[in-house]
């Protein structure tokens, strides 16, 4: 049983909330000086704690486990472009946290394959050595090691848009990035089923008023896209944008293995990166992902002029309908007992996945 300021589908109540590994009942009261929130869903994760989902085996486990001390409850294990006998790796070693989640973890819901579907005009940090077209055969073998739940796809490039009604027809949710197409290309793409938009504003065309690009397609048109709210992917203002533009805009981490870490060098798939100065990079300066974790998004998101409300439901609720995970993301009887529990800065004090309670680092 826990009290305090509860967030439900309805609104704020003051009251308490009763549960086991699903939620009992909501029932007002008292309340408290706590803020209890849904759990928060994080879409695209690569790593944490200084491991990186590429490298295989238990990757996943350690990854889901440092997130969840942030109050992340459930999660997509995201791989990077690589070799197939790499992602083939990543997706072996994903495949045993999803079908049962580890104590102590937050719940692994599935793989977000992050290419090697993409341009190479587009990569960001992506590896250009390993990009590839994609095909249904490749996907379904992929997707028969671990189940993908989003795949990043470079819509323009020849043959990638027949693939999104079978895509979509896979229960999977096609996500245009890394992509050089154009604002007509996003349009024929979100038409073909495309249902997101893969971190908004990064790796595609920006908006120009006569030629506007993947972004423009997105804000014109998109009811679902992910942002990465770290305060250094996107500018201010061009987030506030996109939450004026887009209904159901979500955050996402784009966390890496330096997440939680010290300043030093890591793993990003095949590659080498550096964080320093709260960011992470390439040897060649360009941002590779990041060292964000959820509840840091909330308090960004907050910072920025979003109501908590608001802010919540950008870190649980529309990522969970996003994938059409109606019993999580929301705190209603019946619901898994995915609960972060806040102080009046906003830092958890106490996180629950699947009713489980989980350690938390000091302050």
């Amino acid at each position: 049983m826990l009290s305090g300021r509860i967030l439900t589908p309805d609104g704020w109540i003051n009251g308490s909330i009763a549960f086991d590994q699903r939620i009992q009942a909501i029932q007002e009261g008292a309340g408290g000086a706590l803020t209890i929130l849904p759990g928060f869903i994080d879409l695209h994760v690569h790593g944490a704690g200084g491991v990186d989902i590429m490298q295989g085996g238990d990757a996943g486990v350690k990854v889901a486990r440092s997130h969840a001390r942030h109050g992340t409850t459930a999660m997509l294990g995201t791989t990077m472009t690589a070799t197939d006998n790499s992602i083939r790796r990543a997706l072996n070693g994903l495949a045993a946290s999803i079908a049962e989640r580890p104590p102590g973890a937050a719940r692994m819901l599935g793989v977000h394959l992050e290419g090697p579907f993409l341009s190479i005009h587009r990569l960001g940090a992506q590896p250009a050595d390993a990009i590839a077209i994609g095909s249904m055969e490749l996907v379904r073998s992929y997707h028969a090691l671990a189940p993908i739940r989003a795949l990043t796809l470079a819509t323009e490039v020849e043959g990638h848009l027949a693939l999104i009604p079978q895509l979509k027809d896979m229960g999977i949710r096609v996500q245009i990035g890394h992509s050089n197409g154009s604002y007509e290309d996003g349009v024929a793409a979100l038409a073909a089923g495309a249902a997101g938009f893969t971190h908004l504003f990064n790796g595609m065309t920006a908006l120009n008023h006569y030629k506007p690009g993947i972004v423009g397609a997105a804000l014109a048109h998109a009811e679902y896209a992910e942002i990465i709210p770290d305060l250094q992917h996107v500018h201010v203002g061009a987030i506030r944008a996109a939450l004026r533009a887009i209904p159901r805009l979500y955050g996402v981490t784009d966390a890496t293995a330096a997440t939680g870490m010290p300043d030093g060098e890591y793993g990003l798939g095949s590659q080498r990166v550096y964080k320093c100065l709260g960011c992470v990079r390439l040897a060649t300066g360009s941002l590779a992902g990041s060292v964000l974790t959820m509840d840091q998004a909330l308090r960004n998101f907050v910072d920025l002029g979003l109501d908590l409300a608001d802010a919540s439901n950008r870190l649980s609720l529309y990522p969970a309908d996003y994938l059409g995970e109606t019993e999580r993301g929301r705190l209603a009887a019946g619901a898994w007992a995915d609960i972060v529990v806040l102080n009046a800065d906003l830092q958890p004090v106490a996180v629950f996945v699947e009713g489980e309670a989980i350690d938390l680092p000091p302050h």
